[in-house]
């Protein structure tokens, strides 16, 4: 079956199971952070403005820097955006906030992956139980939320029961776009891939406390669940505070298992803040999780903090990366994604169909960076007259004459050159991709609880 037919399959064949499942959880939990996202509308003249308003004079980044100043802000923006990068970096001063404000346009929207994946599942009308980290009446009033659960006084209920009176947590979102020039004294730089930087300004994040009443829950049912989906604790950038962090997500994960043998681990990892903090998790992560997930930045990022040369072009040398990341890093496999293609690479998952999870997943993502919002079911349907990737599409070619090491599953995306948003892709990837873990794909539905 050629990759236009799977895709059109897939889509076809999860509509009905939800259609089927309505107002079912397909066996899915969700954690563990959220924000408030303040969007800035991208203008390269403005930019530039501020560049020539605060003298810099060099493009420069180091792992591990914070945005301090203005100066700071732009130097950093320059880095990432000429290199077409994106990336997450902590803002330590509410004046820098205050001035980006000034400049930029600024629109809101939900945030986190948890919550991201959360709100791509809300507006296909899937509850999923999901756990945030920002609770507040901003986050909370966003209509997506209405089908989602979390916990509380020990019982699942609707995500907007559970608000607090609590500021939201502002993530300020910088896009920048393919082709846009950026100048910096006198020369001239083009942005070559369209791309965001997340600039984080708050200290909730720094430790992601995770809420007692929903461990206890998920733990005494987590038999009736299929797939723990987490994330969230890239802006640790303490090595005690992490370390505590392990020691809490080991017990939590020793127990649901003890429960369900069966129940899908899967960590979704991010930019870190913190490279030394990146990998003292990760040398932990096997112990209690299933399966690792990654962009195509954060697989170069850590191949090059481990020692290890990939190309990103060359389907072969990303392959052979993933065969060395899994042996330094043992989980059972790896989730690769990029706006180009999507692939599994690992043992055998039985009884899973991780093709038609990727394919959902890019498709899901694909038309949300075509229409510029959370998508439905008929926008997806609308982009399954989208054009595959090229690039993806030869990787695929190429693949089907190598003899692989691990099982590989490869799916090429639906190509949006011009996207009308480059924020929480990867989220809602990882949000359609959940559903191959869940009920809908093997059996009825479950209960919401």
């Amino acid at each position: 079956m050629d990759m236009q037919k799977k895709y059109e399959e897939c889509f076809f064949m999860y509509r009905e199971m939800e259609k089927k499942n309505r107002g079912m959880n397909p066996g899915i939990i969700m954690g563990y952070t959220s924000d408030l996202d303040a969007v800035a509308d991208w203008d390269a003249d403005k930019l530039n403005q501020l560049i020539t308003d605060c003298g810099l004079e060099e493009i420069t980044f180091r792992d591990g820097e914070t945005i301090n100043n203005m100066q700071d802000f732009c130097r950093i923006l320059c880095y990432f955006a000429i290199h077409g990068l994106g990336g997450e970096i902590a803002l330590t001063s509410q004046e820098v906030v205050e001035e980006i404000e000034k400049h930029f346009q600024v629109s809101y929207s939900p945030g986190g992956t948890c919550a991201q994946g959360a709100a791509a599942m809300g507006e296909l009308g899937i509850p999923v139980l999901a756990h945030f980290t920002d609770r507040s009446e901003a986050v909370m009033s966003f209509p997506y939320y209405k089908n989602i659960f979390s916990v509380k006084d020990g019982v699942p209920v609707p995500m907007p029961d559970c608000v607090t009176e609590k500021k939201p947590l502002l993530h300020l979102i910088i896009q920048y776009s393919r082709g846009d020039v950026i100048c910096v004294c006198g020369k001239e730089y083009t942005v070559p891939v369209s791309n965001r930087l997340i600039l984080v300004y708050d200290e909730v994040h720094r430790y992601v406390p995770i809420g007692e009443d929903f461990k206890a829950y998920t733990e005494e049912h987590a038999k009736e669940y299929c797939l723990y989906n987490i994330s969230g604790f890239n802006a640790i950038r303490d090595e005690e505070v992490m370390a505590g962090k392990i020691a809490e997500l080991k017990d939590h994960f020793r127990k649901i298992k003890e429960k369900n043998p069966e129940m899908t681990i899967y960590y979704e990892s991010a930019h870190f803040h913190n490279y030394k903090v990146r990998n003292q998790l990760y040398k932990e992560v096997p112990d209690f999780a299933d399966i690792l997930g990654m962009n195509e930045e954060e697989l170069e990022d850590i191949a090059r903090k481990c020692g290890i040369a990939v190309d990103k072009k060359a389907i072969g040398s990303i392959v052979l990366t993933l065969d060395q990341i899994l042996r330094i890093f043992p989980v059972k496999g790896i989730v690769m994604h990029s706006k180009d293609y999507a692939m599994y690479y690992g043992e055998p998952l039985e009884g899973i169909d991780i093709e038609k999870g990727l394919i959902f997943g890019q498709l899901l993502a694909g038309t949300r960076a075509r229409i510029g919002h959370f998508a439905g079911w008929e926008d997806c349907r609308e982009s399954l007259s989208v054009p595959l990737s090229e690039q993806g599409m030869r990787f695929a070619e190429e693949l089907q004459k190598m003899q692989t090491r691990h099982e590989t599953v490869f799916v090429p995306s639906r190509y949006i050159s011009k996207p009308l948003g480059t924020i929480g892709l990867g989220d809602t990837f990882v949000a359609g991709l959940q559903l191959c873990f869940g009920t809908f794909t093997k059996s009825s539905g479950g209960d919401i609880a």
